[in-house]
């Protein structure tokens, strides 16, 4: 393992974190999948209640 000088690591993680991709977006779309599987849920269920006259 060859020895990395802290500025080299320094301009390396910095690097790194300009690159983030497609995090929020991926956080977005599972969101409102989310809440589109429960009120698709919410929606079917409801039809199902029994009533009791």
């Amino acid at each position: 393992m060859e020895h990395n000088p802290a500025t080299a690591r320094l301009a390396e993680a910095a690097v790194a974190a300009q690159q983030h991709g497609a995090g929020n977006l991926l956080r977005i779309v599972l969101v409102v999948m989310v809440l589109g599987c429960v009120l698709t849920a919410w929606f079917l269920l409801r039809g199902y209640k029994q009533k009791d006259d």
